[in-house]
């Protein structure tokens, strides 16, 4: 069995402006998966970057 060895991914804090109703969106997308604002928004940009064309 494989030791467990916690890592802290590096992170940094950034501002962002978002449409107001794109707010509310994403607030209650995130409110029914149970995920804070934070980590919705992530998952969504993770999604976004390994989805694009790349062409």
């Amino acid at each position: 069995m494989n030791d467990f060895k916690p890592t802290k991914q590096e992170k940094t804090v950034i501002s962002i402006r978002l449409d107001v109703d794109m707010l509310k969106t994403i607030d209650e997308a995130s409110t029914k998966t149970d995920i804070s604002r934070n980590e919705f928004i992530i998952q969504c940009i993770d999604y976004a970057l390994k989805n694009l064309n790349k062409d």
